[in-house]
């Protein structure tokens, strides 16, 4: 790094979640600037880099990526592309972050993250669930025993059929082709990854996986059960043609239980043998700031960061058990 008090990025991909969740985050971080975006549409790369005040734009990745004034890649495009730019970056010797999931199959998560231990080059995967204040606080529950010893988990996530879905435009999310396991692939691996975080590593699981409804490629409906390191019992279940709309996490333990959701921005609920506490932690403006002000924090100060390409491989795993793509 040409200056070590500081990491120049590049986004390669600026669309969506760049414009609130993400891309902020990375340039109100002390010690990050954005030096450059990318995006195939040179026209919409400029507009994004005039909004958001940044210097340099590409339409081309591999110029973005062998900038010589960057440090740091963020690879923010669908799930279907982070292999084949992330080792692209890994050869370029620079550090990278990549949205979630790694990749859409366990096997190419793997290979991405060999790329950069290779090298010994760090590598970050964009699950900041792990980071956010309010599961930071359900983390500091369990491991203070305030439930007892905790014996299951289970999560339920139901979604009404969206209109999108119903007319039939395209959606990637949707696409087999990019995401086998439809909004399971985009949705379910927030909440698989934040339980290895919470409460240790899923070490067997097995899952059913379906398309109900027929509206698109990927698959609509999902049911797993999984057992953690520790002896914890989970059981999930993901449907997107149901009647109503339902985010439940309950944690149960032998001296109470801890409720909440993982995308609403609910109080989080703990009751045990003291009574209950309702907590209600509100994320920040842009959700991925804990998440990067952590990378910075490894990067300059040596501080590990929670989700690593090696704990983003794990969470593929599990995700291609769920999906029936590996046997073990």
């Amino acid at each position: 790094m040409a200056n070590s008090n500081i990491v120049r990025w590049g986004i390669l991909g600026c669309g969506d979640v760049t414009e609130v969740k993400s891309g902020p985050a990375y340039q109100k971080t002390t010690g990050f600037k954005i030096e450059a975006v990318m995006r195939r549409n040179a026209e919409k790369a400029a507009d994004y880099a005039k909004r958001h005040h940044i210097s340099k734009y590409y339409s081309d990745a591999d110029a973005l990526i062998n900038d010589p004034e960057i440090d740091a890649i963020y690879i923010a495009t669908p799930p279907d592309t982070h292999h084949f730019y992330g080792l692209k970056v890994a050869l370029a010797g620079k550090i990278c972050c990549i949205e979630k999931p790694l990749a859409p199959s366990y096997k190419e998560s793997f290979e991405i993250n060999e790329a950069f231990s290779a090298k010994n080059i760090p590598l970050f995967t964009a699950y900041y669930r792990r980071t956010l204040p309010r599961f930071e606080q359900i983390k500091k529950w369990l491991d203070t025993n305030t439930i007892g010893t905790v014996r299951s988990i289970r999560w339920n996530l139901t979604k009404p059929v969206s209109a999108q879905d119903l007319s039939g435009e395209y959606n990637w999310r949707t696409d087999a082709k990019v995401a086998p396991g439809g909004y399971f692939d985009d949705l379910a691996s927030h909440g698989l990854d934040l339980f290895n975080f919470l409460l240790g590593d899923i070490k067997e699981v097995s899952g059913y996986s379906l398309n109900q409804q027929g509206l698109y490629s990927a698959t609509d409906a999902t049911t797993a059960c999984w057992i953690h390191e520790n002896g914890i019992t989970g059981n999930g279940n993901w449907n997107f043609g149901s009647n109503k709309r339902e985010d439940k996490v309950e944690i149960t333990g032998t001296h109470g239980v801890i409720y909440f959701s993982i995308f609403e921005n609910d109080p989080i609920i703990l009751l045990n043998d003291e009574g209950e506490t309702e907590l209600y932690i509100e994320h920040p403006e842009n959700v991925q700031l804990h998440h990067v002000e952590r990378i910075r924090d490894q990067l300059l100060n040596n501080i590990k960061h929670p989700s690593n390409g090696l704990t983003a491989v794990h969470t593929s795993w599990v995700m291609d058990r769920i999906l029936g793509k590996i046997e073990k």
